[in-house]
């Protein structure tokens, strides 16, 4: 009977992939409940949680590559008839089983990590065309400031603006970065939907493999 109790797991996820998972939950969670202005001023969470994540992401870009197995995208990344067929099966009750990541994970995976890496790089923009944030003195944030503030002495002859500045192109970034987060945060329910009809059709708990780093072994 104890052989029944105690099934034999293996270990999959390793400690950064999941201190990274979770820090990236909390991290998105303080970012987007904190993004509402502070008078003139965006608040520190919400900047820090963006830089807390885009440090995670770097990180775990050159984990694809360098990380193990089950951690690298070759491992995760198939081909698009695969993952629709994986869905199908999904939903039918009979899909294969991965021990890493399913092929509809790694489309999630990689839909996340592409929303993310979007909403901070608009932010970015944005926060520096405030005169804040690493960008803040880059050329180009520097040339569209002049030119909002009709201020020639960073414009160069014939260049007109294309990022922020008087063309309403700030406003555009704003809209495009919280596109981008409601994006990431449907992305998320979506991620949750389907780590639950997962953990229902192959009779685990990937929560917790999540938090052990362990999955069953078959």
């Amino acid at each position: 009977m104890s052989s029944d109790k105690v099934k034999p797991t293996i270990r999959v996820w390793d400690p950064f992939i999941r201190f990274g998972h979770w820090a990236i939950v909390l991290a998105f969670a303080i970012s987007y409940v904190t993004a509402e202005d502070e008078g003139d001023n965006v608040s520190a969470l919400h900047v820090w949680g963006g830089y807390v994540i885009g440090a995670i992401l770097a990180i775990r870009i050159i984990w694809g590559f360098a990380g193990p197995r089950y951690a690298r995208f070759a491992d995760f990344i198939y081909n698009p008839i695969t993952v629709v067929r994986y869905l199908v099966c999904l939903i039918r009750g009979n899909a294969k089983r991965y021990i890493g990541h399913s092929p509809a994970g790694g489309v999630m995976v990689i839909a996340l990590m592409l929303s993310l890496l979007g909403t901070i790089g608009t932010g970015l923009v944005v926060y520096g065309a405030e005169g804040k944030g690493p960008l803040a003195q880059s050329p180009i944030v520097l040339i569209q400031r002049a030119y909002a503030n009709g201020d020639t002495e960073y414009a160069r002859p014939g260049q007109r603006g294309t990022v922020v500045g008087e063309n309403g192109n700030e406003e555009l970034f704003e809209n495009l970065h919280n596109f981008l987060a409601n994006l990431t945060l449907t992305l998320i329910g979506l991620h949750v939907l389907g780590v639950g009809a997962a953990s229902v059709v192959h009779r685990e708990n990937l929560v917790q493999s999540m938090l052990t780093g362990r999955k069953r072994l078959e």
